[in-house]
């Protein structure tokens, strides 16, 4: 619109012009010794004018000139840096892709041809990476140094490279290194998030517990962690700090948690520990019965399991009340019945161990059993037990009963001289009834269950277990006489002392 308007301001001054020059008669003389040149008005103005323009166009051409250096220097950054761009931009292309050999190429031109700082600190950051992945650390501690003195004094750039290296230094499990660079920044200011989380990396590699929970608890208030991750990291944290502190530094880690941090299972553990160490186990059960509450976690049961016979009834009682709220819990049935063997309630803890058994076949409760009937004479069902137990756990195989392990070849072993080879045993020599359990060491075997294949002189005759005719029938009245109902004291039952009849 504009260059309409002036093209039509320059034809009505062109008309108006010709109409006075056409009405005026007027001459123009110009004396210039010993020159006299005389013109008429019409053909001056338009001389004039045609030198003017001549003169405009003279003029620009040479400013044209003039500036063509300039614009030529300016041209050429131009370029350059629209080659940079290209290169870093195909360079983070087969990063993303995984193509690191050709990234780092394309980071490398860019290295020796740009001249911006900040596009070489770009590039050598771009090329540390790549060497990172390629597991190349040399050139990549190469490229951190370029990016170091390209940065300069420049800060943001500066903490580029420190954010970079120190993550990368974290991925070679150089915990200390990277906190040296990440910590000034932290110091410096609580807003730098990322470096945060980075600062919280190397401190949990450092098992600096201390900082990983108070670190963990700025990210959760800043809302630049999941829940459920923090949840883990103080949980972890915060169990490690009670190991650490004992029960001298117990009070003050344990004040400074919540409530529902109280309740994890890691921290209600350990918790639980420092004080059945220091024989407060009304306080330990305390501390258990609120995190089970919560989740009915099968380490909490069993802690809670663990535990004098004096406080087996109480603990009985409370396990009952869960049990009503779930009763397939099969760590909660194998826990109550740890509690009854451990106040010696045969009865139900064998119901207990036996409904855990039916919903879980577990080789703790196999090796339960397996103590319960050895502590009420059923050998042959200890036995039994003990060995699923060792099946179950998958270290020892369950033998046949009736076969002899192979004895060792020794014939070529060269630390022993003159070695006697002992002659194959006989064919028809009898077996052994069942082999000795790992963990019943101490099982003594009645007269019946002897090998025949050891020869016995004749001086020392084996000792045979004695029993009396009433011993079966005591065994029995023990086994009913001490299951009293849980929850109930037991010095007021039967189990009490037997008063002669």
């Amino acid at each position: 619109m504009r260059n309409w308007f002036w093209t039509i301001v320059v034809f009505v001054a062109a008309v108006a012009l010709a109409l006075v020059l056409r009405d005026h008669s007027g001459n123009v003389v110009i004396v210039a010794q010993p020159w006299r040149i005389e013109l008429s008005l019409t053909l001056a103005v338009l001389l004039l004018i045609a030198l003017f323009i001549i003169l405009y166009f003279v003029l620009r051409v040479v400013s044209w000139v003039g500036k063509r250096p300039e614009k030529f220097r300016s041209w050429r950054l131009r370029r350059a840096s629209r080659r940079d761009q290209e290169a870093l931009e195909s360079g983070w292309i087969n990063v993303l892709e995984g193509r690191y050999v050709n990234a780092d190429k394309d980071f490398t031109k860019v290295l020796t041809r740009t001249r911006s700082d900040k596009r070489k600190v770009l590039a050598s950051l771009a090329s540390a990476d790549a060497n990172h992945h390629l597991g190349e650390y040399g050139q990549r501690d190469q490229a951190l140094e370029v990016a170091r003195q390209a940065a300069g004094e420049d800060m943001r750039l500066r903490e580029a490279w420190a954010i970079v290296a120190a993550e990368m230094y974290l991925d070679q499990n150089r915990p200390q290194d990277a906190l040296t660079l990440l910590q000034p920044l932290q110091d410096a200011s609580s807003r730098y998030l990322h470096a945060t989380r980075l600062l919280l990396r190397a401190h949990r590699q450092l098992r600096n517990y201390d900082r990983v929970y108070d670190l963990t608890r700025l990210l959760l208030r800043r809302g630049v962690i999941e829940k459920t991750e923090a949840m883990q990291l103080i949980e972890m944290s915060a169990a490690a700090r009670l190991h650490a502190a004992g029960a001298k530094g117990f009070k003050v880690i344990w004040n400074d948690l919540r409530s529902e941090e109280r309740s994890m299972p890691d921290i209600a553990l350990a918790a639980a520990h420092i004080q059945a160490a220091e024989g407060n186990h009304d306080e330990a059960s305390r501390i258990l019965e609120a995190a089970i509450a919560v989740q009915p976690d099968p380490r909490l049961l069993s802690a809670y399991s663990q535990c004098p016979p004096q406080h087996v009834s109480r603990r009985l009682a409370k396990a009952e009340e869960w049990l009503k709220r779930h009763p397939d819990n099969a760590a909660l049935l194998a826990a109550m019945g740890n509690l009854c063997l451990t106040g010696q309630l045969w009865g139900p803890g064998e119901r207990y161990l036996k409904r855990s058994m039916a919903l879980r076949n577990d080789m703790r409760i196999h090796a339960l059993l397996g103590n319960l009937y050895d502590r009420l004479g059923r050998r042959d069902e200890a036995m039994k037990h003990w060995r699923l137990a060792a099946s179950v756990v998958g270290v020892l195989p369950v033998l046949p009963p009736s076969r002899y392990l192979p004895a060792a070849d020794t014939r070529d072993d060269p630390t022993l001289i003159d070695v006697e080879v002992p002659a194959e045993p006989a064919e028809n020599v009898a077996t052994i009834e069942a082999p000795l359990a790992a963990s019943a060491a101490d099982y003594v075997a009645d007269d019946t269950e002897a090998p025949a294949t050891q020869e016995v002189p004749a001086a020392a005759p084996a000792a045979k277990e004695v029993k009396s005719v009433g011993s079966d029938q005591q065994e029995l009245d023990e086994y009913f006489d001490s299951a009293p109902i849980p929850g109930v004291d037991v010095s007021q039952t039967s189990d009490g002392p037997r008063r002669d009849r």
